[in-house]
């Protein structure tokens, strides 16, 4: 029975909404299906029991083995009725209750029986059910009477067995790539459906056969397709044919182009915004070949259909972000759009505008926006703010009525990822616009005063303790920071207090005031608070320089070491006479795993890779050290990822571990044997460095015995002169094979000498740079100075891409990218990259990267080093220049 999901009050004028499976239970229903037993079948109640168990189902309800054989047995007797309703009902619960391979066989014959029925839709129906149901064994029992519902004259049938088709393929590819012939004859149906279903299916038969999809293509791009659905398809698929040949073709050569601009003038509307929309997509697309797909975007923005103008405006919006002139002949209907219903539409449109709105334009665009953001939901108001940052980072003479806008609508209500992208735009833009500092500051200390979330009042606290002392008068930001000791909870009163003793730190005027303020925090209720307080009092009130400048360093030094590495660290630590030593930490973090990397399902278990938790390098030292030829190498700068020296699948798997000290290198050669048969004993690799003459053998320690399956390591070590030493080294791998008895799993005593041919090996440049991020690079850099600074400019011939050069310098170097600069926007022609890092000796060095693309793609280079030697930043300009 209906029963009400919501209780209706008196006084209340809504109407009730009703569920007809309110309260339902999986036992009650079984107990229902007992109807199908009955002698004298009710279909309309059978089918109201078969809707009440399909939504059990649909719920996450799971019926035992024994409840779901009762009910499908009991469902088959269903068959026996006429009714066609309940016969699609029947055909429906069969699916759902997936019976197993034995079930299956109950209900084949009635299955065949109806795919062979003069009524369609059990046909069409009956198809559907038996290809979800049947194995492979049944399937090539019913496969010509498939083949045959596929160039069926009724569409519905036809639709049918191409869908089912589309499944099998997953299961049985190889019965349905038989069906080719029929598919190709279904692609010609006039039958939309049919014609779509048929293209899909052709498709997906043909994926794997770049020049079967080509083909496929070129004939069906004559003119053949009707259907509109089949349309948008081919129009993917040549999509991905152009992608494809793209570096194939001469440039400003682009196949099917014609094809994509013909479909433009299309009468179905889905077709010419999926034309427009794969062209707007075409890699490296010209402004000569957007053109024809804006002007009809353009004109779906005046439609009277929301999903005409929604559509339009989104495709509008990704064009903006690679090509904003492109898109500026539609401003005007775009702002047309700022007061649509839909929300989502006015959106794009705001977001669109800003960024290809003109400077004279942003005044008024404001206004627009102002009255608009009150009508919105925190997750579009994001992307409105995140719009407004990048229009101030292009144009920075607008910041002050965009640093206002982004003020006001931080005193509004909203939500806490709302808030936290507002504060994190004005922070960028404090940071990259010296004129917005002291407003946006001041913006920030207002926003603090009534802060709901601890997270965004301790970051701003965090910022202002960074910038704040270097404004003009820094005196005006310490009562919004004491206010925050008095009125907020510990977290916030702890950053607080820090950011108090930095004041004291970098201003010397403030000192005094700033230690009244600190002795009053003295007797908080707060552990930390009071901790923190006594801690800078300390710190601060020292007479000495060398102290003051060390309080300093506390306060605004980075970490530069990752705190996973710190925080293994001290779990290894054993409290001692000797206090921990930060230094001993190892700055890379190391996303290999501990196990070395092998060839897909071999374990590699053994001496490289002991089950701890400590990272990687510390692991790597361990071992090392255990190791008598190699322990006076002293401590291990880096180790790499493991190098395949091996194809896949090959009789034997090695690959190389290279461990950088600053005198030696040693590498580390993991083996594993995959031959059941053989035992390998005394298994050594032999190193040719006759192409790296500044390196020379002194030491290496052979592999025992080497089983089936059981990793081992060999080691072979290197003398090298001092710096960024590079250089090849040839490998071949030997050792004594002894044969093994399946049997007993013993070996012979005689073996026989072998040796196995393994990849080469390179020492290069990147090794001996650790990558290790900062927090703030822009502070790091300007801490770093000028004095150690080398730039020079470099041309790198010509590359596919801006990504591709970028990616080329930063795999060169071996540094780690900072805030996200390693990724390139599609279609740009211009980047910058920061990289940061620490060369071997522990020096830092940050490089700044600028990259320039011509027409013909030539890419030229300005890069600006900072180190704390400056041999080392010569020596980072001399592995670009070299390589």
């Amino acid at each position: 029975m209906a029963q009400p999901l919501v209780k209706k009050d008196d006084d209340q004028d809504d109407e009730v909404e009703y569920s007809p499976f309110y309260g339902i239970e999986k036992g009650a229903v079984l107990q229902e299906a007992r109807v199908f037993n009955d002698p004298q079948l009710d279909p309309r109640r059978c089918s109201q029991v078969i809707t009440k168990l399909l939504y059990l189902l649909n719920q996450g309800d799971t019926f035992t083995q024994r409840e779901a054989t009762e009910v499908f047995f009991a469902v088959t007797k269903l068959f026996q009725s006429r009714d066609i309703g309940l016969r699609r009902m029947v055909y429906l619960i069969i699916k759902e209750l997936s019976p197993s391979s034995d079930e299956v066989i109950i209900v084949t014959s009635s299955l065949m029986k109806d795919m062979n029925s003069k009524t369609d839709m059990y046909r069409a129906n009956a198809i559907r059910v038996l290809c979800r149901i049947t194995d492979g064994t049944l399937l090539t029992q019913i496969e010509r009477y498939l083949k045959q519902a596929i160039v069926d004259k009724n569409p519905v049938v036809a639709s049918a067995a191409l869908i089912s088709g589309i499944h099998l393929l997953q299961t049985n590819p190889e019965i349905v790539k038989r069906w080719s012939n029929e598919v190709q004859e279904a692609v010609q149906s006039r039958a939309a459906l049919v014609q779509f279903h048929a293209l899909a299916l052709l498709h997906q038969i043909r994926q794997n056969d770049r020049l079967a999809v080509s083909k496929l293509v070129t004939s069906l791009t004559r003119g053949t397709v009707r259907s509109p659905l089949a349309q948008c398809l081919l129009i993917r698929y040549t999509s991905q044919v152009i992608r494809e040949s793209s570096g194939n073709t001469q440039p400003g050569e682009r196949p099917f182009f014609d094809y994509l601009e013909s479909c433009l003038r299309h009468k179905a509307e889905m077709v010419i915004l999926e034309a427009a929309r794969a062209i707007t997509e075409l890699n490296g697309v010209t402004n000569r070949e957007l053109t024809p797909a804006i002007t009809v975007l353009q004109l779906f923005l005046s439609s009277s259909k929301p999903v005409l103008r929604f559509a339009a405006v989104r495709t509008l919006n990704k064009v903006a972000m690679t090509h904003p002139l492109a898109v500026t002949n539609c401003n005007i209907d775009m702002e047309s759009l700022i007061s649509d219903q839909n929300r989502s539409i006015a959106t794009l449109a705001i977001t669109t505008l800003l960024k290809t709105g003109n400077e004279s334009s942003v005044d008024r665009l404001m206004k627009q926006i102002t009255n608009f953001m009150s009508d919105i939901a925190d997750e579009f108001k994001i992307v409105v703010v995140e719009a407004i940052r990048s229009l101030c980072l292009k144009f920075p003479l607008k910041y002050r009525s965009l640093m206002n806008f982004l003020s006001n609508i931080l005193r509004e209500e909203g939500g806490f990822e709302y808030k936290k992208a507002i504060v994190d735009s004005i922070v960028i833009l404090i940071r990259d616009i010296p004129e917005a500092k002291e407003s946006g500051l001041l913006h920030l200390c207002e926003f603090i005063e009534d802060c709901e979330f601890t997270y965004l009042s301790t970051q701003i606290l965090h910022f202002l303790g960074i910038e704040g002392p270097k404004t003009s008068d820094p005196s005006k930001y310490i009562r919004y920071i004491y206010n925050r000791v008095h009125l907020e909870n510990a977290t916030v009163r702890a950053s607080a207090v820090t950011t108090l003793a930095k004041f004291g730190a970098m201003v010397e005027s403030l000192k005094p005031r700033i230690f009244v303020l600190l002795r009053r925090c003295l007797y908080d209720n707060d552990d930390e608070v009071r901790d923190r307080a006594t801690l800078y009092l300390k710190t601060l009130g020292a007479d000495d320089t060398a102290a003051i400048t060390d309080a300093k360093e506390f306060l605004f030094g980075s970490l530069d070491v990752p705190l996973t590495n710190l925080e293994a660290s001290l779990k290894n630590y054993e409290p001692s006479d000797e206090p921990f030593d930060i230094t001993s930490v190892p700055r890379e973090v190391k996303s290999q795993p501990l196990a070395e990397k092998r060839a897909p399902g071999r374990t590699a278990t053994g001496l490289a890779a002991p089950a701890t938790t400590t990272s990687t390098i510390d692991t790597y030292e361990s071992l090392i050290s255990s190791i008598p030829e190699f322990s006076s190498f002293g401590k291990l700068f880096k180790s790499s990822a493991p190098v395949e020296l091996t194809e896949a699948e090959t009789e034997y798997a090695v690959n190389v571990v290279k461990h950088i000290f600053d005198g030696h290198v040693l590498f580390q050669y993991n083996c594993t044997n995959t031959i059941p048969e053989q035992l390998l004993e005394n298994v050594t690799v032999v190193v040719d460095a006759s192409d790296a003459e500044e390196f020379s053998e002194i030491a290496s320690k052979p592999l025992q015995s080497l089983p089936y399956d059981s990793p081992g390591q060999t080691f072979v070590a290197f003398e090298k002169t001092e710096g960024p030493t590079v250089g090849k080294f040839s490998n071949i791998l030997k050792f004594t094979v002894k044969e093994v008895d399946p049997s007993t799993g013993e070996a012979e005593d005689d073996g026989v000498d072998d040796e196995y041919q393994l990849e080469d090996l390179e020492v290069v440049a990147a090794d001996y740079m650790q990558k290790v991020g900062v927090s703030n690079f822009r502070n790091a850099w300007e801490s770093m100075g000028p004095d150690c600074e080398r730039v020079d400019e470099y041309g790198l011939g010509p590359r596919e891409s801006l990504a591709e050069a970028v990616t080329a310098v930063i795999n060169l170097l071996g540094m780690q990218p900072c805030e996200g600069t390693e990724v390139v926007p599609s279609n740009s022609r211009s980047h910058s990259c920061l990289l940061s890092g620490v060369f071997i000796g522990g020096v830092k060095v940050l490089v700044r990267l600028s990259f320039g693309i011509d027409g013909q793609k030539d890419v030229a280079m300005k890069l600006a080093v900072r180190s704390e030697d400056e041999s080392i930043s010569d020596a980072i300009h001399e592995i670009v220049a070299s390589g």
